[in-house]
């Protein structure tokens, strides 16, 4: 969503980097660049204007000027008050005086709501909760069949009582339900409508104050921009919104919201949505985002998406067939398919400290489909081609390539990167032996 505004804040420190000693001069004319980047992201004028105001009156007040680094001071400072802006530190989900954790959905039709009730219970399921879904939009066609077809999805269960039932009645009929039975959270689906209008608002204010929610999370869709923050403004000012779910975070959008909308609302990002499929759904890091933003990177996003795709047992057994120079394509694949999992290939490289914008144009050139590509190559090989590559020749070649539906200089291609990752693998294996790498790699792949 940000590589934009990403791009364009790396090409203003970079230049600053390349001077040495700055001057007020210097800082003033970046914080211009700052703050043009800032509003072309659809920043919230109001928000950047304070945000510039803030990093320069820190940077020319001697703590960039003085500094033997001030490129890099200049970047900590703006990465502080990113971080500052976005809400400082994460803020989990509020505990219940007593259970069950109510947690009720709202906003407006088209957010994503529905199918983000189903995304923060299966992430509330993998904490070891008992979630239970409740369907009280009986307004919009096919609300309730679209959370039980997602229930089904995630095998949490759905509590509905139809579409003619007061949704009142139906939210505070379901926690007495999840009471009852022990189910904890209760994550009520509330109704929506295309634009604000009062009976909306006039019942999600009578489902509040019958049911008592722990939390109210307001749905936004983050492609919207400021009409997103005009929005959350709207709910809060009626329901007192306690936090907020960015949808769409790996759109092409400019940003703007989910840099304004903490600002000013006051209200905090829990959590973002960052793909289509039901576990693309990451609670809010300010620090991480910050990071991603300017180029930083966000490695331990990374890393907590790679230790769900695997465990320590399957970690050991790899290292040590890496280490006896086993590493064979059956291997390969196990990990190819476990970094699809993990989520688009560009997002994962977004998260990579340290690759900026030079990487832009190879990212434009990568593609999921090249995960597909070498899986065909790969699954048209029998057993032991794969457990033996080096047999792989002639006449096998062409017989994989015709299965696979490409080319032989495709299946000469992924090979030869083998065999390349097969000496890279040795090469730690030998490293490993001599007591240079740890005693456990932090992930397989």
């Amino acid at each position: 969503m940000f590589e934009s505004l990403s791009d364009r804040l790396q090409e203003t420190f970079g230049r600053l980097s390349r001077k040495g000693r700055l001057t007020e001069q210097d800082v003033d004319e970046a914080m211009r660049e700052v703050r043009r980047a800032l509003l072309e992201a659809d920043v919230n004028f109001k928000v950047v204007k304070d945000f510039v105001t803030a990093v320069r009156e820190r940077a020319v007040g001697q703590e960039v000027l003085r500094s033997l680094t001030p490129a890099q001071t200049a970047i900590g400072i703006v990465n502080e008050e990113l971080i500052r802006v976005l809400g400082a530190e994460r803020e989990p989900l509020r505990a219940p005086d007593r259970p069950p954790q109510i947690l009720m959905m709202v906003g407006l039709q088209g957010s994503g709501k529905t199918t983000h009730t189903a995304k923060l219970a299966l992430h509330l399921r993998k904490e070891g909760r008992n979630p239970l879904m409740v369907a009280a939009d009986v307004y919009r066609p096919a609300a309730v069949n679209q959370l039980q077809s997602l229930g089904k999805q995630v095998n949490i269960p759905v509590y509905d009582e139809g579409t003619r039932a007061n949704p009142v009645d139906i939210a505070a009929n379901a926690v007495h339900f999840a009471r009852e039975r022990g189910f904890n959270p209760v994550i009520v689906d509330t109704a929506g409508r295309l634009q604000i209008d009062e009976r909306m608002m006039q019942e999600l204010v009578n489902v509040r104050s019958r049911i008592g929610p722990t939390e109210i999370l307001l749905v936004a869709d983050a492609m919207t921009g400021q009409e997103a923050v005009g929005v959350a403004q709207a709910f809060h000012e009626r329901l007192d919104v306690t936090g907020l779910v960015l949808t769409k975070m790996d759109g092409d959008a400019r940003g703007g919201a989910a840099l304004s909308i903490r600002a000013v609302t006051g209200v905090p990002i829990k959590f973002i949505g960052t793909g289509e499929k039901l576990d693309a759904l990451e609670p809010f890091y300010p620090e991480r985002l910050a990071g991603r933003i300017l180029g930083m990177g966000d490695i331990l996003s990374l890393v907590e998406r790679a230790q769900e795709q695997t465990d320590e047992a399957e970690a050991e057994r790899l290292q040590a067939r890496m280490i006896k120079g086993q590493f064979n394509l059956e291997d390969f694949l196990d990990q190819l398919q476990k970094i699809k999992k993990m989520g688009p290939l560009t997002q994962l490289l977004d998260m990579i400290p340290g690759l900026g914008a030079q990487m832009r144009q190879a990212k434009a050139q990568i593609s999921d489909d090249d995960y597909k590509q070498v899986e065909a190559i790969i699954y048209s090989m029998t057993p032991y081609e794969r457990r033996h590559p080096e047999v792989v020749r002639g006449s096998r070649k062409r017989r994989i390539a015709r299965g696979s539906g490409m080319s032989q200089g495709d299946v000469n291609q992924l090979l030869t990167q083998f065999k390349q990752m097969q000496k890279m693998m040795g090469q730690f294996g030998a490293m490993a032996k001599k007591g240079k790498l740890p005693p456990s790699l932090p992930f397989d792949f």
